[in-house]
């Protein structure tokens, strides 16, 4: 289970770092970056699917 937890937390992190280095608005990086501290898991997803990437991806 610690092992899940640590996959979980260096995903954050990577989705962190890359939500700041995004060119998005300033209000944006804050919002999804509460989302996946406040939402672990379910912000990451929810990041990865529609977050700037997900809607380069999708569009």
């Amino acid at each position: 289970m610690e092992i899940l937890g640590i996959i979980v937390l260096l995903l954050d992190i990577w989705a962190i770092v890359n939500i700041i280095g995004s060119p998005a608005s300033l209000a944006a990086k804050v919002l999804w970056s509460l989302g996946v501290i406040v939402f672990p898991v379910v912000g990451f997803v929810v990041w990865l699917l529609a977050g700037p990437r997900g809607t380069r991806a999708l569009a």
